[in-house]
């Protein structure tokens, strides 16, 4: 099976804190780490687990961090197809991670996103099984259309309603308003819409059925897990599932096994992904 991903990275600080600081307050990390992250990135590194490989199209700046994160990525199985020298450094982010494993993220720098017209090996994914999308352009969006099923995050709504192809299925956080989407104001109708609400499940819909609700796995955590990269991972499993031609019941229901077990470890590459196949 091939899967590819269409997005973002970043480069992310860790601070374990014993509270999330208010306004005024100092917190004082207990333990640090750093990771290559992102919705992209770490969609991308879920997707090679299940699959054994995926392919990443991004954007990096010409600088450490960027050539960090790729090696990094490719380490964990990634084919990182990267557009090097956008106008800004890579973007950079700090995660701070409370008691309860709940984080807060703050991005540094803008999103660098890939581009139709960047010199990337954009024909692979005219062989992909499934792809799905963080970011991107109108030509990206284009070139991600070719793969069999196309999944791309509400985040990124407003760059996808520019181009002129529709996705498969949308999957954001039905908690955060980033991330929300009037259906029937799109001008294509989506096959499945699935809206994650964290510990809680969330809920999906198929075209022309009624809206259902999925729970979520309740899994062992280490005492330093994190829910950071829970959602990401939520929908490498779904694009997995999708595209390996699970029902959208079957592959909701893989997708949150998968988002329960990135959040059972620190950071979302700590503890192992369910098996396709229980």
């Amino acid at each position: 099976m091939r899967v590819a991903v269409v997005g973002h990275l970043e480069w992310v600080w860790f601070g374990a804190v014993d509270h999330i600081p208010g306004p005024g307050e100092i917190a004082h990390a207990t333990d640090e780490w750093e990771l290559p992250g992102g919705g992209g990135a770490v969609a991308a590194v879920q997707l090679a687990r299940l699959a054994g490989s995926s392919d990443l199209f991004t954007a990096v700046g010409d600088d450490e961090l960027g050539r960090r994160s790729v090696q990094e990525l490719e380490a964990l199985g990634v084919s990182v197809h990267a557009a090097v020298g956008r106008d800004a450094p890579t973007r950079r982010a700090f995660s701070q991670v409370g008691p309860d494993g709940e984080r807060t993220i703050t991005t540094l720098g803008p999103r660098l996103a890939p581009r139709g017209d960047d010199p990337l090996p954009w024909v692979r994914l005219g062989g992909a099984d499934a792809v799905y999308v963080t970011a991107g352009d109108t030509g990206a969006f284009e070139a991600a259309r070719r793969a069999r099923v196309m999944v791309v995050t509400t985040r990124t709504l407003t760059d996808l309603l520019a181009s002129p192809v529709a996705p498969d299925a949308l999957v954001g956080s039905a908690r955060d308003p980033a991330e929300h989407v009037e259906v029937g104001a799109l001008p294509f109708t989506p096959g499945l819409v699935v809206r994650t609400r964290g510990a809680e499940g969330g809920s999906y819909q198929v075209h022309g059925g009624p809206e259902a609700t999925f729970d979520a796995p309740v899994v062992p955590r280490s005492p330093d897990a994190d829910t950071y990269g829970a959602g990401d991972s939520f929908a490498a499993g779904l694009t997995y599932g999708l595209g390996s031609a699970m029902p959208a019941d079957r592959a909701v229901a893989f997708a949150a096994r998968c988002g329960a077990a990135a959040a059972s470890g620190r950071g979302p590459y700590a503890a192992p992904l369910p098996s396709p196949n229980p």
